[in-house]
This record gives C-alpha cells, sequence and structure tokens, in this order.
C-alpha cells in the first residue's frame, strides 16, 4: 500500500498557490506534480498486487508482452523498444526473469549478436495469476469511473503523442483552447 501521508491539507493545491504567487498560472505545474504522485501511488498498489508472484512492475510488463506476442519469444532490443527502456534495463529484467525459471534466453539466431526472450509455461501461469490480481483491485484505479479514465487515458495520450511516441500521431482528444 502507498505510504498515506495524512497531511491537513493538499500539498500540491498549496504549491500551486505559492508558485501563482511567485511566478504566474499553477496549472501545468499542479497536473504534473499529481502526475508523479499518482504514479508513486500506483506503482506500490502494483508491487503489493505482485509481490505473491516475486515480481516487479517492469518484470511483470515483460511477461505481458512476450504472452502477446504471436510465439512467445521476442528479441531484446523489441522487448526494450516496446516497453520504453533502456536495453540495460531489458538484460537486467530478462536476466532476473530468467533465474526464477519464468524466462528462457538464447541466442537470435537472425542476429549474431542478439538474444531472444521466451516465456516458459511457468511464466505464462504466473502472469495469468498476477493479472487476475492486478484486474481485481483495477490496477489502482478502483475509485475513478470508466468514462473519467478513457478521459484520462486521452489526455495521458496525448502527451505520448506529441513527445513523439508513434510515428506521425498527433495529440487528438484536446484541442487547443
Amino acid at each position: 500500500m502507498p505510504r498515506e501521508l495524512r497531511l491537513p491539507f493538499d500539498p500540491i493545491e498549496r504549491a500551486g498557490e505559492n508558485w501563482e504567487r511567485t511566478w504566474g498560472p499553477s496549472t501545468a505545474m499542479r497536473a504534473a506534480t499529481s502526475v508523479f504522485r499518482a504514479q508513486q501511488i500506483l506503482l506500490a498498489r502494483f508491487d503489493e498486487a505482485l509481490r505473491p508472484y516475486e515480481l516487479t512492475f517492469a518484470r511483470y510488463e515483460a511477461l505481458v508482452l512476450l504472452r502477446f506476442s504471436r510465439t512467445g519469444t521476442l528479441p531484446m532490443k523489441v522487448i526494450g523498444g516496446r516497453l520504453m527502456v533502456h536495453p540495460t534495463s531489458v538484460t537486467n529484467t530478462v536476466e532476473r526473469l530468467a533465474a526464477a525459471g519464468l524466462v528462457d534466453r538464447r541466442p537470435n539466431p537472425d542476429d549474431g549478436r542478439g538474444v531472444l526472450a521466451s516465456i516458459t509455461e511457468t511464466g505464462r501461469d504466473i502472469v495469468e495469476r498476477a493479472t487476475a490480481d492486478l484486474v481485481a483491485v483495477d490496477f489502482g484505479l478502483e475509485n475513478i469511473s470508466d468514462g473519467r479514465l478513457d478521459d484520462l487515458y486521452a489526455t495521458l495520450r496525448d502527451v505520448r503523442y506529441a513527445a513523439g511516441d508513434v510515428a506521425g500521431a498527433q495529440a487528438l482528444s484536446n484541442p487547443p483552447r
């Protein structure tokens, strides 16, 4: 469970008030700071749900990616690209999954220096059970309606698209005011 702050005031709202007195409008600062706090809260909830499986969220994501692949096998560089993480992080994640018997690693016959990662049957079982636990807690977002979740997704998609996550994509949901 995330550490509860139990403050007698909203620290982000207070920061916004101070910001406005000092530098002007605080809308973007409050939103960005709220995203970071929400990330802390969600990661803590994910960690709690995944702890029985000895998984971090990064390892869980890698297992899900392999589970969704057509053959259950992907090159390490593809895993890194799709998870949007540095190659060193992918190597560490896959090595830990392999040590736990959840993936196998082998040389990529199509790339002399590359490595393939494949989900094992144990990995498939673990990802199914872990996913059921995350779904049971609505990924930590159980107190937000589906409509508001759709709006949140669209808003954050705009941020991702504007940053170039998808080739040729443009921010779609919120026209400029």
